[in-house]
């Protein structure tokens, strides 16, 4: 999702949670240990691009519940 300029669009740690179902708290957390969907830092900001989140939700995908497999 991009602007007229070609610039992404970027969603706050609010409306990412949201997308992804989620607590704001939780992608906190996750930046804190270094897990969850790729993020920007802006100045004091953080915000997420649609296409990371996009991302990170495919590549959740799972065929089973084994450790570590993907589909």
């Amino acid at each position: 999702m991009t602007n007229q300029t070609n610039i992404p669009i970027l969603l706050t740690e609010h409306q990412a949670a949201e997308i992804l179902n989620i607590k704001a708290t939780t992608l906190r957390r996750w930046r804190w240990e270094g897990k969850g969907p790729s993020f920007r830092k802006i100045g004091a900001s953080v915000r997420y691009a649609p296409a990371d989140l996009e991302n990170y939700i495919n590549a959740a995908a799972r065929q089973n519940t084994s450790k570590g497999t993907a589909a």
